[in-house]
């Protein structure tokens, strides 16, 4: 087990470090000039000149990548242009946010998802199960930009029944939090909810036509403990897969779901650095993505091979 983590992660430098420099490679082919946007254009040439030598940027593209390297083997990821606010410590400030969106996602899909699915495999080809497929395939085409402009029209300036943005601390006002929260969950959670309906239905299918569960039937086995006791405990699996993998995807989701429902969290950050240049933000955002994103994938690895034995470690 210790032996297949560690190869994991060595595995991963490589494709971290391949991430980190292609970002910071299309940050910098961008038109748009951190020191312009910081001053303004009507900027005398002189303290143009300054800014840039102040930022880094009047060095060579390498000579940059490679100072971010060397700061970040430290532990550095750089400060912000815009407010100089160390890149660490605003994505721990705008972490609890996504988390919490991520979080009720997954609660919102799992909670829609599970049950549609086993509903449309115990039913097949059923009318209710073609409905179902037909609204998993909507979730999954439907943008999430998309979705949560339609939410808003519908919820919130139509019916009234819920706020249209906004964010509020769970701490200090857990219902406003939880009002302002449900549209953004109900839009990110959406497309995981269609996937793991869909993998659900189609797992317990190839679980249901297998011979022991034939056989058990043929016994007079009862239903309800056939299906708790055995069917679904062997169609998790592929479903555990397909949620965990979709964790970091769910962060990376947040990027528009965030920017519609104006919620101060990691992709609203990310966003407005991109629009003001904020290399050093960009790039610490996108680096903590794709780190998280392997972090997930290796713990699906895990808990699958937990789940079944026949998997292998390798």
């Amino acid at each position: 087990m210790l032996a297949f983590i560690a190869w994991r992660l060595l595995a991963a430098v490589p494709v971290v470090l391949a991430l980190s420099l292609a970002v910071f490679a299309l940050l910098h082919i961008g038109p748009g000039d951190p020191a312009v946007l910081l001053l303004g254009d009507n900027v005398e040439p002189e303290a143009l000149a300054l800014a840039r030598a102040d930022l880094g940027l009047d060095q060579p593209t390498p000579v940059q990548k490679g100072r971010w390297l060397v700061n970040l083997a430290h532990g550095d990821l750089g400060r912000s242009i815009r407010t100089h606010q160390p890149v660490g410590e605003a994505i721990l400030a705008r972490l609890p946010v996504t988390v919490e969106l991520a979080l009720l996602s997954m609660a919102v899909a799992l909670a829609l998802g599970l049950p549609i699915g086993v509903f449309a495999a115990l039913h097949r080809n059923s009318a209710l199960d073609v409905a179902s497929s037909s609204v998993a395939v909507l979730g999954i085409a439907v943008p999430n930009f998309v979705l949560g402009l339609l939410l808003i029209l519908l919820l919130s300036l139509w019916l009234g029944l819920l706020p249209p943005s906004g964010y509020a601390s769970f701490v200090l006002d857990p219902v406003r939090n939880l009002e302002l929260m449900l549209m953004p969950a109900l839009t990110l959670g959406a497309a995981l909810a269609a996937a793991v309906a869909r993998m659900m239905r189609s797992s317990l299918l190839d679980v249901l036509s297998s011979e022991y569960i034939k056989t058990a039937n043929a016994k007079g086995l009862d239903q309800r403990r056939m299906l708790l006791a055995h069917a679904l405990q062997n169609a998790l699996p592929p479903v555990v897969t397909i949620v965990g993998l979709q964790v970091g995807a769910l962060f990376g989701g947040a990027v528009l779901t965030e920017t519609v429902f104006a919620l101060p969290g990691i992709g609203r950050l990310i966003v407005d650095s991109i629009f003001a240049r904020d290399f050093p933000v960009v790039q610490g955002v996108v680096l903590f993505l794709g780190v998280l994103r392997i972090v997930c994938n290796l713990s699906v690895d895990v808990v699958t091979a937990r789940l079944d034995p026949r998997i292998p470690y390798r």
